[in-house]
């Protein structure tokens, strides 16, 4: 454990940090699951729905630096491969 007063405050910054960053991380997952869950019933409508929903997820996280933004572009192009896909 940290002794000087500077490496405490920074070990509790981070976390309180690594709680937040967990919950975005959870958010992006569920909202992935979500729009997979969607395609995967046949439901076009609804995934497009999800999708769009999913995209702002990811895309706040990657703003907050939670995700990398490259690892959010890959996680948006292939969600929407999959919505295109099973929509024709």
């Amino acid at each position: 454990m940290a002794n000087h007063k500077s490496a405490l405050k920074r070990a509790r910054q981070n976390d309180i940090r690594r709680l937040r960053n967990k919950s975005t991380r959870t958010r992006v997952k569920n909202v992935v699951k979500d729009v997979r869950q969607a395609v995967a019933e046949q439901s076009g409508a609804d995934a497009v729905a999800e999708l769009n929903t999913a995209k702002s997820a990811i895309d706040k996280a990657a703003k907050k630096g939670v995700i990398h933004r490259n690892t959010a572009a890959r996680k948006i192009s292939r969600l929407t491969k999959q919505v295109n896909a099973a929509r024709k």
